[in-house]
């Protein structure tokens, strides 16, 4: 189960964790590394104090590989870099946006960098552009998301750059990743079944809301703003889609959306917060170590793939 991201990253599994703003916490991010993936901190909109304080606590419980995810419209944005300058973090991955006019500053720092797309024009322009790898992912994922699903985005992005590509957005377990394989990823990056690791400090609320959930329990809001969102539906997500289907601006819709992904994740409120999910919550039963999520899905990868090698040796020998 080594694959290119592995040799990339300096990683044991080609299991990434995503970079979930107020949830990819030093706590997680240091679980998953010992675990043998890679963790990754979320920026998020927070100030760069906190991010600094993260990046050390990261190092101290972990010294293995981690990344910083730095989230493109953050208002802070050119003050996150200078701390990952200043931090001397090693890998940084990056969502919201083109972060192209940003990687040769990275480069000449020697970072390795992990830009997230949508599209197959974004992932050509990041590899011209110098990004070390790419993470395509779907729809189905939770938090901000593009328009085309995971299945199709995949291997057209897949064979439209020559860099390793990761797999995101309704993965939850070894199914998932054997799946990526097949489709020519490299890895997987998962969000929403990390938030089920005992090492997230998500509020319980939060966590039990992602274990209720069923196959059609998450929405997409926001499409009116330009920067759509999936979450678990709630009183906060039909609040939204009354107002879009009313023609609000976007600057009502915005300021709706204002605070709330802390207001579930870390306050417990999830009739009134965010609960950015993926659609596969619905997958998601239980909590359990990050180790012990990585090793599950490994596991179940290599048994998957082993299976489908012998019945294809059984059938061409049969």
């Amino acid at each position: 189960m080594r694959t290119a991201i592995c040799d990339l990253f300096g990683i044991e599994y080609p299991v990434i964790q995503g970079g979930m703003a107020w949830l990819g916490t030093a706590e997680l991010a240091s679980a998953v590394s010992n675990g043998g993936g890679l963790g990754i901190i979320g920026a998020g909109n927070a100030p760069p104090s906190w991010i600094r304080e993260q990046i050390r606590a990261t190092r101290e419980w972990t010294s293995k590989p981690f990344a910083l995810n730095i989230m493109l419209m953050t208002p802070f944005l050119e003050e996150v870099i200078q701390v990952v300058l200043e931090e001397g973090v090693s890998i940084v991955t990056t969502g919201g946006g083109n972060p192209g006019v940003y990687i040769p500053t990275f480069k000449e720092a020697g970072i390795k960098v992990m830009p997230v797309v949508s599209s197959v024009a974004l992932a050509k322009r990041l590899e011209r552009a110098g990004a070390d790898a790419l993470v395509a992912e779907g729809l189905e994922s939770g938090g901000h998301i593009g328009e085309t699903a995971t299945m199709a985005l995949l291997p057209q992005v897949v064979d439209s750059v020559t860099i390793p590509v990761v797999a995101a957005g309704g993965i939850g377990d070894g199914r998932g990743l054997a799946a990526a394989l097949c489709l020519g990823a490299q890895g997987v990056q998962l969000g929403t079944r990390f938030v089920c690791a005992e090492e997230c400090v998500a509020h319980p609320n939060f966590k039990r809301k992602v274990l209720e959930a069923r196959d059609r329990s998450t929405v997409a809001t926001g499409y009116a703003t330009g920067h759509p969102v999936r979450c678990i539906e709630n009183r906060l997500t039909r609040q939204f889609q009354a107002l879009e289907r009313g023609g609000a601006s976007v600057e009502e819709l915005e300021l709706l959306g204002q605070g709330k992904l802390e207001l579930a994740a870390l306050n417990g409120d999830t009739e009134e917060g965010s609960v950015m999910a993926g659609q596969i919550a619905g997958l998601i039963t239980d909590i359990k170590p990050a180790a012990a999520i990585i090793k599950e899905i490994v596991d179940q990868a290599e048994s998957i793939i082993a299976r489908l090698s012998n019945s294809y040796v059984g059938v061409r020998h049969g």
